[in-house]
């Protein structure tokens, strides 16, 4: 029985990068779709639904993305109301790379420091990422600082993972300033920037001045990069006493969860793969 990964991306043309993944993941078919949308998602989920027997529904799966996180978690909603008793595949939601860069962000911090009562500040918090990296970080019992620009929408992201995760740490926090972003960063162990590209947060000055700081991980590729000194390339380099680690150098971990998530997909009909498995997934690889 081939394995077949149905790509459901709510951009007009299906992702690249995720068909590549798809590929070196094994699978023997892929069918891509672009420009989903929770009102012509439904008959493409029958077709995933009624074509195999129940034994043979774990050889199909799918795979939600795209570079709008919103219209990714709406489809995956849809997808699975679509779904009923055991007549349902195995699907997984990574619009815009936004779980699985979350979740090996969060696991390279794991190789220096025990998020549980650490204080950390995740930069740029609202985004796709970054309001991921906090959730997850929030699940492990870390102390979380979730920065915008603007505090309102910090803390309407902080209210959309409290309703996710139980008893989370966390403060929403205003960097609309270099005096802001400072007193955000004030007794912080972990520094996870993941705003948007071109967006620096820290100075070099600035980062080196934080004495309490122990990781600094900076998502951002495209320079300048959010924490000035911490080269893309850095996997676990050590910067001024910091543990550094640049976009491609969690990029490599990244992928590994991006595949591994992939396969897990075909040992049942039932994954749901989203933020927390995801992060689960990438746990159990051993990084």
């Amino acid at each position: 029985m081939k394995r077949i990964l149905i790509q459901l991306d709510t951009d007009p043309q299906p992702s690249t990068f995720d068909r590549v993944v798809a590929v070196d993941s094994e699978v023997d078919q892929l069918f891509s779709y672009g420009g989903i949308t929770v009102d012509n998602a439904e008959p493409l989920v029958h077709g995933a639904m009624f074509t195999r027997g129940p034994k043979d529904l774990k050889s199909t799966a799918i795979f939600v993305g795209g570079s709008d996180v919103s219209a990714g978690e709406a489809v995956l909603a849809k997808v699975q109301k679509t779904f009923f008793g055991p007549v349902r595949v195995s699907v997984m939601m990574d619009s815009n790379g936004s779980n699985t860069t979350a979740a090996a962000a969060v696991l390279c911090a794991q190789r220096h420091l025990d998020p549980a009562g650490s204080e950390a500040l995740v930069l740029g918090g609202t985004g796709p990422v970054g309001l991921r990296a906090a959730q997850i970080l929030a699940g492990l019992g870390a102390k979380v600082r979730l920065a915008s620009r603007s505090v309102e929408r910090a803390e309407q992201a902080c209210a959309a993972i409290r309703a996710q995760v139980e008893d989370a740490q966390l403060t929403p926090v205003a960097t609309g300033n270099d005096a802001e972003i400072m007193q955000a960063c004030d007794g912080a162990g972990l520094i996870i920037a993941a705003g948007a590209a071109g967006v620096q947060f820290l100075s070099a000055e600035q980062r080196s001045s934080l004495d309490t700081l122990k990781v600094a991980i900076d998502l951002n590729a495209v320079p300048p990069v959010g924490l000035e000194g911490v080269d893309m390339m850095d996997t676990g380099k050590e910067v001024d006493g910091v543990i550094c680690y640049g976009a491609i150098g969690v990029g490599g971990l990244k992928m590994k969860i991006h595949k591994a998530a992939v396969r897990r997909l075909f040992e049942s009909n039932a994954h749901v793969l989203d933020t927390a498995a995801i992060y689960e997934i990438g746990r159990e690889l051993g990084q």
